[in-house]
């Protein structure tokens, strides 16, 4: 007996609907529970984080440090003191602290977005 084709069977295929659990283990899990790697995890974004403030302290050193020196050559100007103080080293103070805050969120976000998409 010839069959019909509208009596046929169609197969539909589709994403399987049971999934395995993934071997892999999240960060935040690891960094939760104190393991070896989020302690490398937490390792990683103290390290960024200090280099970040080791950077700031060299070039503050750099800027600041020879300050006395330079007022102690000149001899007694104690106004041009006040004005390079007050004026000259003023802006790159906050042009540093600027820098370190904006580097330190950086790192941060990185962070959260190493642990959270992984």
């Amino acid at each position: 007996m010839p069959q019909d084709p509208t009596d046929r069977r169609v197969v539909v295929t589709g994403p399987p609907r049971r999934t395995r659990p993934l071997s892999r283990s999240r960060p935040r899990t690891e960094i939760d529970e104190q393991t070896t790697l989020g302690h490398t995890y937490v390792r990683s974004l103290m390290r960024s984080q200090l280099r970040a403030a080791f950077t700031v302290f060299a070039v503050l050193v750099l800027l600041v440090g020879p300050l006395p020196l330079v007022f102690a050559s000149m001899g007694d100007s104690s106004s041009l003191e006040w004005i390079v103080l007050g004026f000259c080293v003023y802006p790159p103070l906050v042009l540093l602290a600027r820098w370190y805050v904006r580097r330190a969120d950086r790192n941060e976000k990185d962070f959260v977005r190493l642990v959270e998409d992984r």
